[in-house]
Order: structure tokens, then C-alpha cells, then sequence
């Protein structure tokens, strides 16, 4: 890959950045489509960045947005570190283009999340019986029984538990954590998430696009197929002004996207 800068357009939850990349920083940003995210770029140099536009000021600024850190160092799962995890924020009304996560493997040659100790042995394949001749009689002849086929032992399989992996959808905008695997009422096999928040919600495996360090969902303007568990609750309470109806976040009543998910308050 080439260590050329190239002016792009890198597109968050809140809004969008232009700034100057190199290629491989834009194949992470590359989720599949034909826009680039900004979030799994993690932190950019501000001096590489142009400009912004920030959805709830509805504003072009021509200058980086503020970009605000910490370093964790937090195990999230087995063998996977959340190193650093920080925002991209407005300097007019503070609110956030993006977030981001950068992970670490302790072990780079080993998975994450593999499980420990949990392999068995294959059992040895037991030995055909020998067959035995009947001994001659002059009537009836008989027949000597066929030897039974060997049984093979499957070979032994590694399994993964995704408990605990971090969730994001096609917009690279953390969803939450898996808190547990189960099925649903129809026989699918569907994820519990719990946001940082605390509110959990359940999503279908079928819209799970990608599992590896962390869980990427399928593109948002499929048919939606998530159900919180809030909808299983009789007649919610209307919304006050300006709370999301998505994660039930307080904004201000002139707000048009939710600062913490990106939802569209105009809607």
C-alpha cells in the first residue's frame, strides 16, 4: 500500500470529517460499502484534518473538531485489550461527529475470545472383530456374519464464546455489549446486547454481518429487525421533547440527532 495522503471524506454518526489519509488507514475505514467510517480509523492527526460538518449545529466549519481520549487498558474479552477509546466533538455545541475504539491483542498469534483447555482427544478407532468361518456341516451351509464397520470419532473442534465482544452497526456507532446468547420464541438463535447505558436489546443472528475481535451488524436500512426489550413491555409512556426514542437519551428540544446515537429526532 501506498504512504500517500489523499484527501477523504470519513463519515461518523454525527456528522463527517474531510481529512487527509493514507490508503491503509482507508481500508479500515472501509466497512463494505461505497462510504468510508470514521470510527474504525481511531484517532487521526488533527493536522491531517481539513474541515467538518456537524449534523446538530447543521454547520460547515473549517477547522478539526476537538478530539477527546483516555487510555483503559481494559480486558474485554480473552487475549483482547481495549487500549484507547475517544470521541470526535463539535466546537460549537459539543456534540459527538463519532466514537472510536482501538483493541490490542496481547498474544497476535492467538484468537480472541478462544476458549481454554476445552479440547478432547481423539478416541482411538476400535479394531474390527475377525471374522469366523462356520465349520463344514453337510447341510445347511452357513453363512458367516459380516464384520462390523469401523466408527469414526469426529475430529475435535475449537469453539469461541462472543460473550462479551463489543457490537457496532454499518455506521461504525457502538451498539453495546453481548451480555448472552439464547433463542427466541420462533427457534432463532438471537444476541442479548446491553448498552453502556444499561438497556438491553435483542438482535437476530441473521443480522450479524461479521463476528471476529469485534461483532459488525448488517446495513441499517435493511428491513429493521431489532427488538428491545422494552417492546415486549405494555403501552410505553410518550417521550418528553427531544429524548431518543432509540437509547432514551435527554437532548436539548431544538436537537435534531441524538448526541449519543445518531437518531434522527425529526423523524
Amino acid at each position: 500500500m501506498s504512504n500517500e495522503f489523499r484527501l477523504k471524506k470519513l463519515r461518523g454518526s454525527g456528522g463527517f470529517i474531510m481529512a487527509n489519509v493514507t490508503d491503509e488507514q482507508q481500508s479500515r475505514g472501509n466497512l463494505g460499502g461505497p462510504e468510508l467510517f470514521l470510527a474504525p480509523m481511531g484517532r487521526l492527526d488533527s493536522e491531517k484534518i481539513t474541515k467538518y460538518y456537524c449534523n446538530r449545529c447543521d454547520t460547515e466549519h473549517i477547522q478539526p473538531p476537538k478530539i477527546v481520549y483516555e487510555n483503559p487498558n481494559e480486558q474485554v474479552a480473552d487475549n483482547l485489550i481495549l487500549v484507547e477509546k475517544g470521541q470526535y466533538l463539535c466546537h460549537i455545541c459539543n456534540s459527538a461527529l463519532a466514537e472510536y475504539r482501538e483493541f490490542k491483542k496481547p498474544d497476535p498469534n492467538a484468537e480472541a475470545g478462544m476458549a481454554r483447555g476445552l479440547k478432547t482427544e481423539p478416541k482411538p478407532e476400535p479394531a474390527p472383530e475377525p471374522t469366523l468361518e462356520p465349520e463344514p456341516a453337510p447341510e445347511p451351509t452357513l453363512e458367516p456374519e459380516p464384520a462390523p464397520e469401523p466408527t469414526l470419532e469426529p475430529e475435535p473442534i475449537s469453539i469461541s464464546p462472543i460473550q462479551g465482544l463489543v457490537v457496532y452497526d454499518d455506521s461504525a456507532c457502538k451498539v453495546g455489549t453481548i451480555a448472552d446468547v439464547g433463542v427466541s420464541g420462533s427457534l432463532s438463535l438471537v444476541l442479548l446486547v446491553e448498552s453502556d447505558d444499561g438497556t438491553r436489546q435483542i438482535i437476530p443472528w441473521s443480522q450479524v454481518r461479521r463476528v471476529g475481535e469485534i461483532v459488525i451488524l448488517n446495513n441499517s436500512t435493511a428491513e429493521p429487525t431489532l427488538k428491545t426489550t422494552s417492546e415486549l413491555e405494555p403501552t410505553p409512556e410518550p417521550l418528553e421533547p427531544g429524548t431518543c426514542p432509540e437509547c432514551n437519551t435527554s437532548n436539548s428540544d431544538d436537537a435534531k440527532f441524538c448526541e449519543s446515537c445518531g437518531t434522527d429526532l425529526a423523524k
